[in-house]
């Protein structure tokens, strides 16, 4: 996990993830201090990150490498001064000159990833094990939900159980994330917060 920088989905709870409340603070949006990146896994599933992180993970990832000079070059000339998630062919070449080669560079240094035809988000190089291990977990915590009565529990038993093998990233960080992403709802109850699944 350590190939990713410190993150949050964007959709966590702003109450409970500081990352998350700082990605919301329009000054730190507009002083470029934080930056949204796509995740990969849906074209509405981003990550929020700090940008000194972003960037101290991206030359790491590259050090030593052919495109290393070109990720420097694009982080320099693009990703400081464009809070954009999302670049396509016209800024990329007319306003920051890169060209066609250039850009399937930075696509194979996981800089970006495509979009669609002619534009591409920004991402974070070897994110695919972070990826795989969020939506493992994900998937675990969900079916622990599942699989309890009524399709709900509460949310400090929850909290008290021994994750499963697949909960990587730790209970609590997924549990942010369902809670953010609404695939559950909260419920008060006289024993405490209730975690209900958002489709029953």
């Amino acid at each position: 996990m350590t190939r990713c920088p410190p993150s949050c989905c964007a959709t966590s709870s702003t109450a409970w993830c500081p990352l998350a409340q700082l990605w919301t603070s329009t000054c730190m949006k507009e002083e470029g201090l934080v930056r949204l990146f796509q995740l990969g896994f849906d074209t509405d599933a981003f990550g929020v990150v700090f940008t000194e992180d972003y960037k101290a993970k991206v030359v790491e990832a590259v050090a030593g490498k052919e495109s290393e000079a070109l990720v420097r070059r694009f982080l320099d000339s693009v990703l400081t001064p464009c809070a954009d998630i999302s670049y396509d062919t016209v800024r990329m070449m007319q306003d920051f000159g890169f060209r066609d080669a250039d850009i399937t560079q930075l696509v194979g240094a996981g800089v970006l990833t495509v979009r669609d035809a002619g534009s591409w988000w920004l991402a974070v190089p070897g994110a695919g094990r972070f990826m795989k291990a969020f939506l493992r977990g994900r998937k675990a915590v969900l079916a622990l939900i599942q699989k309890a009565r009524y399709r709900e529990v509460l949310l400090a038993e929850l909290q008290s159980r021994r994750p499963p093998r697949a909960v990587r990233l730790g209970l609590p960080y997924h549990i942010h994330d369902l809670i953010g992403a609404q695939l559950v709802r909260c419920i008060p109850s006289t024993s405490g917060t209730l975690l209900r699944l958002a489709d029953t």
